[in-house]
C-alpha cells in the first residue's frame, strides 16, 4: 500500500488511515497492570505540600476521606472518593470511616451539581480487578456527571471522549468547593 505524502509529517495517522492518541503518561499504569511493576497506590498519601496536593489532583483530604480527580476522566468533573484507609471494599470499614465517605460522597455530589449544573451523575465503586478496579486494594467511588446527548459521534464511532476542559481547569473550578467548612468533617 502506498504512504500518503502526509504520513511522515504527521505521526498522528497511518498509510491505512488509522489514527493513534499518543498517551505516554499510561504506560507505567499498563506495566503495574501487567505485573512487571508495583503501582503505587494513588490513594494512599503521606504529609504532602499543598503543590504535590495539587500535582496529583487532591481536591480535599481528610483524615478518613480524601477526594481527587480522576486523571483519565470519563468526563469533565469525574472525580474519586477514597476512604484514607488503604482497604479493598466497604465492609472492611470501620462505621466512622462508612459514615465518613458516605457524607463526602454526598457533598461531592452536591459540589459537582453546583460546580457543573449536570443533568445527571453516575456513581458507583469497581470492587476488584475483575470489576473493573484499576486499583483493587484500595476502595473508591467514583462520581461521573452526565449530560444529555453527551455520548456523542466520537465516542460511538472513534471510541474517543471529547473533554470541554483542561484538567488544571476543572482543578481550580472545584478546590474552592472541597474547602475546609464546605463539607461534613471527618
Amino acid at each position: 500500500m502506498a504512504r500518503r505524502a502526509d504520513d511522515r509529517r504527521n505521526p498522528a495517522e497511518s498509510a491505512a488511515g488509522l489514527q493513534r492518541l499518543w498517551a505516554p503518561w499510561r504506560r507505567g499504569y499498563l506495566e503495574a497492570a501487567a505485573g512487571r511493576r508495583p503501582l503505587k497506590c494513588i490513594f494512599c498519601l503521606r504529609r504532602a505540600a499543598a503543590t504535590a496536593l495539587h500535582e496529583r489532583l487532591v481536591l480535599r483530604a481528610t483524615p478518613l476521606v480524601i477526594v481527587m480527580l480522576n486523571r483519565y476522566p470519563y468526563n469533565t468533573g469525574h472525580l474519586m472518593v477514597a476512604p484514607r484507609r488503604h482497604v479493598a471494599s466497604p465492609e472492611l470499614l470501620t462505621p466512622r470511616e462508612q459514615t465518613a465517605l458516605a457524607a463526602m460522597v454526598a457533598a461531592a455530589v452536591a459540589n459537582l451539581r453546583r460546580a457543573y449544573r449536570p443533568d445527571g451523575l453516575n456513581l458507583g465503586a469497581n470492587l476488584g480487578r475483575a470489576a473493573g478496579a484499576g486499583f483493587a486494594a484500595h476502595m473508591h467511588w467514583h462520581l461521573v456527571p452526565r449530560w444529555t446527548g453527551d455520548s456523542n459521534y466520537m465516542t460511538v464511532t472513534a471510541g474517543t471522549r471529547v473533554l470541554s476542559e483542561m484538567l488544571d481547569e476543572t482543578f481550580a473550578r472545584l478546590a474552592p468547593l472541597f474547602k475546609a467548612g464546605r463539607q461534613p468533617v471527618s
